[in-house]
């Protein structure tokens, strides 16, 4: 089942057949206890159609947005091969048993699938990064999943480590949707996630990568994430990328990134 946000409230669809929540917020949404026999329960009572794709939001409440970094050995490729001062802090923290987490994005800012995402003034090499998306509950525990867009600045990164907020950190830099798959089981390590990016009549870019290929499982990461932290509506982290453009790729204004995830959808944005 999938969770959709709309313009007309909260809606879960299975097999092409739409309910209507009686919930306003994902707030409330991710603080039921019984969250997975309330969904059958909605989904048994009526149906109201089909999902209209124009009116989707963002599929977020007031949950914080985070972030992992380095969880893929590409990713520890990229991040070492762009850096000019910090290479090895890179594969230091791939092999380490903390991983590395950090805050995305306020969830006000994050911008839903058919919506613009931005590349930073002061950037010269920009990149999407394609990510599967947890949606945590209060007690930590994974309940569902969605698609992410972690847009990044990687010469701001690349110059020093440090600059990491500025890189990632900035208005039209998280998208997220098209909806939420509710699941009880994680998902199977052989799940693609696929990253194409159009730019004019061509394909620009197209490449894709499994959940096998990530180094730390989803749920080490929450646990980390909650360490002496509370989120009291839950939250959202992605967890980082397995699919990275080549060094001589820059994304420009009007270049349309489409991130697909099996089961879930298709987020889709264009470069404002």
């Amino acid at each position: 089942m999938i969770l959709y946000r709309t313009k007309n409230g909260w809606f879960v669809e299975r097999g092409g057949e739409l309910a209507s929540l009686q919930e306003k917020s994902l707030d409330e949404f991710l603080t039921r206890k019984d969250l997975y026999e309330y969904v059958e329960a909605v989904m048994l009572e009526g149906h109201v159609g089909a999902v209209d794709s124009t009116t989707l939001l963002p599929p977020v409440g007031t949950q914080e947005v985070w972030a992992a970094g380095v969880t893929y050995f590409r990713s520890r490729v990229a991040r070492m091969e762009e850096s000019e001062q910090g290479g090895n802090f890179y594969d230091r923290v791939y092999r380490a048993e903390r991983p590395e987490l950090f805050m995305k994005c306020l969830p006000w800012k994050v911008v839903g699938t058919g919506a613009m995402v931005a590349i930073r003034r002061d950037a010269q090499w920009s990149v999407p990064e394609p990510e599967l998306v947890l949606v945590v509950n209060p007690e930590g525990k994974i309940v569902g999943y969605t698609i992410g867009n972690d847009m990044s600045s990687r010469d701001i990164e690349g110059e020093n480590p440090l600059y990491l907020p500025q890189a990632k950190i900035y208005d039209g830099s998280c998208a997220m949707g098209p909806g939420i798959l509710l699941r009880r089981d994680p998902l199977p390590e052989a799940t693609r996630i696929r990253l194409t990016i159009e730019r004019g009549n061509s394909t620009a870019f197209d490449g894709e990568t499994t959940l096998k290929e990530m180094k730390r499982r989803p749920e080490e990461l929450v646990e980390f994430l909650y360490r002496d932290q509370t989120f009291g509506s839950g939250c959202f982290l992605f967890t980082g990328t397995g699919v990275v453009p080549p060094d001589s790729f820059t994304l420009k204004t009007g270049d349309t990134i489409r991130i697909g995830i099996d089961g879930i959808g298709m987020l889709v944005n264009r470069v404002g």
